[in-house]
């Protein structure tokens, strides 16, 4: 597990984590990249960061999980860059996704949050 990952998330709340990053590229709106998610965090307009756990070098995510914990934004982890890309709608693998608009998505989004924060305490 690299550095930056704070904990384990479950095989089938990763899952379900990239389904949501699906429904909103679908009915809402995504910030993809450490950078763009960077800032979306910073704007308070994050409410849910997923990152790639096989970034190399880790350095780039170093700071995500810190930021998210200190603006109070939910975060969680999925295996893949190239998962997380693809659900993402990009074509390539991408470090972290934020979702800045939920769609239709907002009880899935209420449920996969609260999950990630029990897994965090």
């Amino acid at each position: 597990m690299a550095e930056y990952v704070k904990f384990s998330v479950p095989k089938e709340l990763a899952e379900r984590c990239l389904g949501l990053v699906e429904k909103a590229r679908k009915g809402g709106k995504l910030r993809i990249g450490s950078n763009e998610v960077t800032k979306a965090i910073e704007r308070q307009k994050a409410k849910l960061v997923v990152m790639a756990e096989d970034v190399s070098p880790p350095e780039i995510m170093m700071h995500l999980p810190l930021l998210c914990a200190e603006k109070n934004v939910p975060f969680g982890f999925v295996p893949t860059r190239k998962e997380l890309g693809e659900k993402s709608g990009i074509g390539v693998s991408t470090t972290a996704v934020a979702i800045a608009e939920e769609g239709d998505a907002k009880k899935e989004l209420d449920d996969v949050v609260k999950k990630l924060s029990e897994l965090r305490k």
